[in-house]
């Protein structure tokens, strides 16, 4: 292509370019010059056939001239004035921007080049931007001296010296990507750390020999439980135990800077290596899980390598708290949750409580990259309801997802960090078999953290000795990798070398810690230096949940609460800023809500729930609610925010209820299900006395969040004896929207309901959601609550309470039929939840049937037999009793309450059901079939002859 060709095709391809497109050509020009292949085709054709510079190569790119300039005006005094028309001169001026632009390079590319990878130590690399000829430098320019610019150095060095220093810095056993991020302040930040002491850590002996020591432990515990308990899986962290110096450094070094909570995630791979070896686990007590020794008290209980812990340790700045979440195997998941437990942490201080608790969260490689919750977690980092003020993500490189190659298989980016990009985190890659360089950069991130309060990555790249599992045989599907690490030594050998070539220990000194180490794991007691006994440090924020423990979901409870405080909060929910405009539909609603607090005017969903809110917060309670766009409501019945509609500014009247109430937060979340509902899970297990609830768009949009659900909150109690009070609201009922806006598939949490484990409840009033919510906080009671929540009913003419509803009776679990009905006459009774009801109410009175009842089953599980029995009992000449679901037959709540409806009906009486046709989709397309479906599935409940 020619020049008039290259300058057509770049015109065609932007030809709205104008006099005002300056910026834009800067900008497309300055990526051409760093790297071609980013821009378009036709631009590089244009930008190939531009007019080269001295014949023969590129322009230099204008930014690393401002670089130059900038860094004159910074030390003048470091550059000779140049002799008036001397070639030489300009010569050496031409070249000394080609070294800035080289120093520019190491910053972005150098990674690259650094050896981190203890498999491949003097694998030869080659990064062409790393090369002088590139540069249009030579070998005969080593001995130059120039300017050495914005580098943390001497003003001026010879050439030979300046690479020397961005080889020790940047390609050495550290590799650090940075240059993607946006600020520049942070950028010079790590520059200034790193270049400084050249990526090299300056450690005494005496810190030294603590290194070696938790690396002997480390080692030291996975070869006496290899020894002593063959072919019991233990997810061995051989190949990466400078985790364990890495990760008690992180203790000590967080400690110093101040923080007082740390709180860990992590999957299953060294995870009973860092119980023992970092939170201070007593070894004795991890041989008698696995031997089996302990009982769960009547809990399921878990595997060793899911289990949590918290313990105390002595840092310098203090006590620090350290906890480790238990998770499943379902690798990254714990995350979020991670997330929310620090964010619950983080909220009860007053003020500094972003410095006081920090997350670290450990991955693996394969997972980091191919797990969609890392996005989603990543993604919550810097937003107002989910920001944790930064977290120190440590990825455990094994190089290897299971039998998977990392290189080709594993992922498409080049780096499994390389997501983390994503929300400008810088990523410190360094090599696992040097524990020191591990070090140092532990502590530059965790500093990294404190300063700018973003989340960190640290890539640990390192190897795995055995399989995925001991028992699992690597070399089947890596033999060339296996046959390298066969021939290794390990981390520990390494190291214990190093220090006894330097003089620092003598190879019988090292051989006796080695051995004092096995007898400690043989005594069995801890072996972690600075820990503290437990009950030594007081929490200055402490929560009691031990009055949780043994609560029963049917405990007596009152949730009414008086008229006059339904007048007040009523009236507070209404009020606004004198002149802030509200959007007229709001505006209405607001009016209505007026009325209701009155007492004139019947109370609707939206008034009664955020009554309910209200009521809590002021009693002491505080609120948090989040969800994709629940500050108004999905279904435009919450409108808990108020929005000004000229200058679009907020207004939350549950924040202005007194001065003295707690807090209510509502956030419209990011659009996430998974981790926001992980998220909220955390926060829910660590803070008893915050209604925490997570609202679905769409109930069924819970199904992207079904590892949250079936790992955590439907078993984690049974698991691990963890309380948890979370609420999930979730918006179901056939309106003849088509399968995915109808079901919130009641059917899969019933599915999981066992041993008193969630609260699955379908309110058919809004009564009863106001003490459903009031009820979850004010008994000693922590328990999940799932709940049905309506669409249409949120604007029903018939799905309305009184004053009285609110001030005299509380949640109801079974409601019974409500028309003046003669129970003698009653030969057929209807039971059913949610929605249908008033479909079956209207028609029922429309026939004029008096022979039927329609009870409602407010709460499906736990059953309330009670209740059921009291209400039968008034009953005494029923012959037919019939389910009555809008769901199809194999869906909805029949499968699984119909052996309690059994079991209160007695075994010889007859129970029919009335639904939608088993189907393998919720509900149908057409609004039409939904309307016959509808009226079929309600005239076959009450026994009407279809004509």
């Amino acid at each position: 292509m020619n020049k008039g060709e290259g300058q057509a095709a770049a015109w065609n391809a932007d030809t709205q370019l104008d006099g005002n497109s300056l910026l834009y050509l800067e900008e497309m020009y300055e990526r051409y010059l760093q790297e071609p292949a980013s821009i378009p085709a036709s631009w590089q054709h244009y930008f190939d056939a531009l007019p080269q510079v001295n014949g023969q190569e590129r322009d230099t790119r204008h930014s690393l001239v401002k670089d130059y300039f900038r860094a004159y005006a910074a030390k003048p005094q470091a550059y000779a004035a140049p002799a008036a028309n001397s070639g030489v001169d300009l010569e050496h001026e031409r070249k000394q921007v080609k070294v800035l632009q080289l120093i520019n390079a190491y910053r972005f590319q150098g990674h690259f080049h650094a050896q981190t990878n203890p498999l491949e130590e003097n694998a030869p690399a080659f990064v062409k931007e790393l090369t002088l000829a590139y540069h249009s430098l030579s070998e005969a320019d080593l001995g130059t001296t120039f300017n050495t610019g914005s580098l943390f150095s001497r003003d001026q060095m010879t050439l030979r010296d300046i690479i020397t220093q961005l080889e020790q810095t940047y390609c050495a056993h550290i590799g650090v990507q940075y240059m993607h991020t946006t600020n520049t302040e942070q950028k010079r930040w790590i520059q200034q750390r790193l270049e400084t002491v050249r990526s090299t850590a300056t450690y005494s002996n005496e810190q030294k020999l603590e290194i070696l020591d938790r690396l002997i432990a480390a080692e030291g515990l996975e070869r006496y439980l290899h020894t002593n308990y063959v072919g019991q899986k233990r997810f061995s962290l051989e190949g990466g135990e400078s985790l364990i110096p890495m990760l008690n450094g992180l203790i000590q070094h967080a400690g110093a800077l101040g923080t007082q909570e740390m709180v860990i995630g992590m999957a299953h791979r060294g995870r009973l290596n860092v119980l023992v070896n970092v939170l201070g686990k007593a070894p004795g007590l991890l041989f008698g899980e696995f031997e089996g020794k302990y009982s769960y008290s009547g809990r399921t209980g878990d595997v060793k390598y899911h289990m949590g812990y918290a313990s105390d340790m002595m840092t310098p700045g203090g006590p620090l708290h350290v906890a480790m979440a238990f998770n499943p195997s379902h690798l990254e998941i714990v995350g979020p949750v991670v997330e929310g437990a620090v964010r619950a942490r983080q909220d009860r201080w007053p003020e500094g409580g972003d410095d006081k608790i920090v997350p670290v969260v450990l991955h693996g490689d394969a997972a980091f990259a191919g797990q969609g919750v890392n996005m989603e977690m990543l993604q919550m980092a810097d937003t107002r309801g989910y920001r944790t003020a930064g977290t120190v993500h440590i990825v455990i490189n094994n190089q290897v997802g299971f039998t998977t190659s990392a290189a080709a298989d594993a992922r498409s980016t080049f780096y499994c960090t390389d997501i983390a990009k994503m929300v400008d985190s810088p990523v410190f890659h360094v090599n696992g078999d040097d524990p020191e360089a591990v070090l140092l950069v532990t502590q530059v991130a965790m500093d990294y953290r404190a300063t700018f309060k973003k989340d960190v990555v640290i890539d640990l790249v390192c190897y795995r000795r055995h399989g995925h599992n001991e028992a699992d045989e690597p070399s089947a599907t890596q033999p060339v990798m296996y046959r390298k690490i066969r021939a290794m030594p390990t981390t520990r050998e390494r190291y214990a070398q190093q220090l006894i070539a330097a003089g620092v220990i003598s190879a019988e000194e090292a051989q006796a810690r080695v051995q004092r180490c096995r007898q400690q794991l043989t005594e069995g007691a801890p072996t972690v230096p600075h820990l503290l006994e437990k009950g030594q440090v007081e929490n200055p924020h402490p929560v009691n949940w031990k009055r949780f423990v043994g609560g029963k979901w049917d405990m007596p409870t009152d949730t009414t609460i008086d008229a006059a405080t339904v007048r007040n909060l009523g009236e507070k929910l209404t009020i606004y800023p004198e002149g802030f405009k509200l959007n007229s539909r709001v505006a209405r609603i607001v009016a209505d809500r007026k009325k209701m607090a009155a007492g004139e005017q019947l109370m609707d969903w939206g008034f009664c729930e955020n009554l309910a809110y209200a009521s809590l917060i002021e009693e002491g309670y505080p609120v948090r609610l989040s969800g994709e766009d629940c500050g108004r409501g999905t279904f435009f019945h919450r409108h808990a925010v108020f929005h000004e509609q000229e200058t679009g500014e907020t207004y939350v009247p549950l924040q202005h209820l007194s001065p003295a109430q707690k807090p209510f937060v509502v956030i419209d979340s990011l659009l996430s299900e998974e981790a926001v509902l992980g998220f909220e899970y955390g926060y829910a297990t660590t803070e008893a006395n915050t209604l925490t609830i997570w609202e679905a768009q769409f109930g069924d949009f819970a199904n992207c969040a079904q590892v949250v659900i079936d790992q955590f909150i439907s078993s984690g109690e049974q698991k691990w004896g963890l309380l948890c009070g979370l609420v999930m609201l979730l918006p179901h009922g056939f309106e003849g929207q088509g399968p995915e806006h109808s079901s919130a598939r009641l059917e899969r949490y019933l599915q999981l309901c066992a041993q008193d484990n969630m609260q699955v409840c379908v309110p058919s009033t809004p009564a009863q959601a106001f003490h459903m919510l009031r009820r979850q906080m004010v008994r000693d009671y922590r328990t999940p609550l799932i709940v049905m929540t309506p669409k249409s009913l949120l604007r029903h003419p018939l799905a309305v309470n009184s004053m009285e509803d609110i001030t005299e009776r509380g949640f109801q679990n079974v409601i019974d039929e409500i028309d003046a009905i003669d129970p003698l006459k009653v030969t057929r009774l209807v039971m059913c939840s949610g929605k249908v009801y008033y479909d079956l109410l209207e028609q029922r009175r429309k026939a004029g049937l008096e022979h039927v009842a329609i009870v409602r089953v407010e709460q499906l599980y736990p059953f309330p037999e009670a209740d059921m029995n009291a209400m039968l009992d008034r009953y005494p000449n029923v012959a037919v009793n019939v389910w009555c679901q809008e769901e199809p037959l194999n869906q909805g709540a029949w499968l699984s309450i119909q052996p309690s409806l059994r079991t209160v009906l007695g075994g010889t009486a007859r129970l029919d059901v009335s639904s939608r046709p088993a189907s393998a989709s919720p509900a149908v397309g057409s609004a039409k079939v939904h309307a016959a479906q509808q009226q079929e599935l309600v005239d076959n409940a009450l026994g009407i002859t279809m004509s």
